[in-house]
């Protein structure tokens, strides 16, 4: 049995942008900044933030551009996946998506 389900609570980065695919499917994207904090061996606190992106499909979609602005708290579950282009020089790109 495999399981693929993220769950984040974070802040966004960014308003969402909110747009239609040719077929007509609403789709909003946006990122979520998580952070943690800990105390290192010698005491010291640390920190660290995490950035991820999301994207939503149909209804949500349009809730989320709607109801939704940078600085948000948001709480996204999901699945991971990852697309994979060549770019107009030819790079392989790769991005993480949720």
């Amino acid at each position: 049995m495999n399981l693929n389900r993220v769950f984040i609570l974070g802040r966004l980065t960014g308003d969402p942008q909110l747009r239609s695919t040719t077929g007509g499917q609403q789709v909003a994207t946006f990122g979520v900044a998580t952070n943690r904090t800990w105390t290192n061996k010698a005491g010291a606190k640390q920190e660290a933030a995490e950035f991820h992106n999301i994207v939503v499909w149909g209804r949500q979609a349009e809730i989320a551009a709607k109801f939704l602005t940078k600085g948000s708290t948001v709480f996204v579950e999901g699945r991971l996946q990852t697309r994979t282009w060549d770019d107009k020089q030819g790079q392989r790109r790769r991005v993480t998506e949720i």
